[in-house]
């Protein structure tokens, strides 16, 4: 119901994304429409970089965002299919690596 409901999931990368972007326009703008002269040296180029690389960094963040939204496919049994002699015993050694961390942690807290 809120504003951000349509977001869904990894709404700090979106954030990210978009203020990089925001910053990277706004340099890369100033770098290209003013004259930043100091001690007689022109300056304009390094906003200018520094905006393409921001923007260019901001891809990741367009990448997170996309990929921590994207819905996953459903599983086999949720298709009707039987499971399968690798899904059982994947789900064995996942089960064995999880209560030998449980034991681990437990052992350690008292």
């Amino acid at each position: 119901m809120g504003l951000c409901d349509d977001l869904s999931h990894c709404k700090m990368a979106l954030v990210i994304a978009v203020l990089m972007d925001l910053l990277g326009g706004v340099s890369l703008l100033v770098g290209v429409f003013t004259s930043l002269k100091l001690n007689g040296e022109e300056y304009g180029d390094v906003l200018v970089y520094s905006g393409v690389l921001f923007i260019v960094a901001s891809l990741a963040g367009w990448v997170l965002w996309y990929s921590g939204n994207i819905e996953g496919l459903p599983t086999k049994t949720e298709l009707g299919q039987p499971n399968s002699a690798v899904d059982r015993l994947a789900r064995r050694v996942s089960r064995k690596i999880f209560s030998h961390r449980r034991k681990k942690y437990y052992s350690s807290r008292v």
